[in-house]
C-alpha cells in the first residue's frame, strides 16, 4: 500500500439546518440535475437547426409541462429500484424505512425505468412521439448523473475498491483502507465524457431526427460506463459479488448495452423525421 494517502474533504452531507429542518447537498443535487436537464432540454427542442428539414415534433412549453412526471419517474422509480434491487430483506423486514429517502439509497436503473414510464405516459397525453420526447431527455441527463455523483462522493457513499492509487482516499465509512475515490470517476464519465459524446451526436450528426438513436446511444454510453467504473467501485455490502465476479451495477447494465446498440440500428435503418412542409 502507498504510504501517501489524500484526505477525504470534510463537507458536511447537511448544507443548511435551522431545527429540525435540513437542506442536505444529495436533495440540492438532484434538483440542480433536474432544473438544469429542464433548461437544457428545451434548448434542444428550440433549436430548429438540430430538426432541420424536420420540425421538432413538441414545443418548449412540453418539456415545462414534463418537468413534473420525471421528477416523479425518477424519485419513485429510483427508490423502488433500490428496494427492489439492493435491499429488499431488509426493506422487507421494516416496510416503514422504504420512506426513509434522507438515509439515502436511490438506484439509477430504478430511475430510469420510472422516467421513461413517466415520459410514454406524457407522451401519449399530448399526442408526442414517444421516442422523440425520450431522445430529448436521454441528451440532458447527464447534467443529474454529475451532480448526483458528487453528491454521493460528498456524503462518502458508493466509495471504490482499496487500492494503493496516488489519489486513494480513506472514506469515513470506508474502513482504514484507501479507496477510490469511484464517485469521481463516475461524475467524469457519466457526466462531463457522456454529454459531450451525447452532444456530438445531437448537434453535429443531429440524430434526434432520427427516433430512438439517442436513446441508443445513452443505453450503450451509459452501461459502457458504469460496467467500466464497476472494476473500480466497492460492491455493495448487503449483495457482494454475484455469478462470475459481476456486481449488481454490472448485471443492470449490461442489458442496457445491448437493448442501445438494438436501437441505435434498427433507428439508423428507418428513415429520418419527414421534412416540414413548404410555405407558400
Amino acid at each position: 500500500m502507498t504510504t501517501f494517502v489524500l484526505p477525504f474533504p470534510t463537507i458536511d452531507p447537511v448544507l443548511i439546518e435551522i431545527g429540525p429542518f435540513q437542506i442536505r447537498w444529495y436533495a440540492l443535487a438532484y434538483i440542480a440535475g433536474i432544473f438544469i436537464g429542464w433548461w437544457y432540454a428545451k434548448r434542444l427542442v428550440a433549436n430548429a437547426r438540430l430538426w432541420s428539414p424536420s420540425l421538432a415534433p413538441m414545443k418548449p412549453t412540453d418539456i415545462d409541462d414534463l418537468v413534473i412526471w420525471a421528477s416523479l419517474g425518477i424519485i419513485l422509480g429510483g427508490r423502488i429500484g433500490y428496494v427492489l434491487f439492493y435491499d429488499l430483506a431488509l426493506f422487507a423486514s421494516d416496510p416503514l424505512q422504504i420512506f426513509a429517502v434522507w438515509n439515502g439509497g436511490m438506484s439509477f436503473h430504478g430511475g430510469f425505468l420510472g422516467t421513461i414510464l413517466a415520459m410514454v405516459l406524457f407522451a401519449r397525453s399530448r399526442g408526442i412521439p414517444a421516442w422523440c420526447l425520450i431522445d430529448v431527455v436521454a441528451a440532458a441527463v447527464p447534467f443529474g448523473l454529475f451532480f448526483g455523483r458528487l453528491a454521493n462522493f460528498i456524503n462518502g457513499e458508493l466509495f471504490g475498491r482499496a487500492s494503493d492509487a496516488p489519489w486513494a482516499m480513506v472514506f469515513p465509512m470506508g474502513g482504514p483502507e484507501p479507496r477510490h475515490p469511484s464517485q469521481l470517476y463516475e461524475a467524469g464519465l457519466e457526466g462531463i465524457v457522456f454529454f459531450l459524446v451525447l452532444r456530438l451526436f445531437t448537434h453535429r450528426y443531429k440524430r434526434l431526427r432520427y427516433p430512438s438513436f439517442i436513446s441508443g446511444i445513452f443505453c450503450i454510453g451509459y452501461g459502457t460506463a458504469r460496467v467500466f467504473v464497476e472494476f473500480f467501485r466497492e460492491p455493495d455490502i448487503q449483495i457482494g459479488y454475484l455469478a462470475g465476479g459481476l456486481t449488481m451495477g454490472m448485471t443492470l447494465s449490461l442489458p442496457m448495452i445491448a437493448y442501445g446498440i438494438y436501437l441505435v440500428v434498427t433507428a439508423s435503418h428507418r428513415p429520418p423525421l419527414p421534412a416540414a412542409p413548404a410555405q407558400a
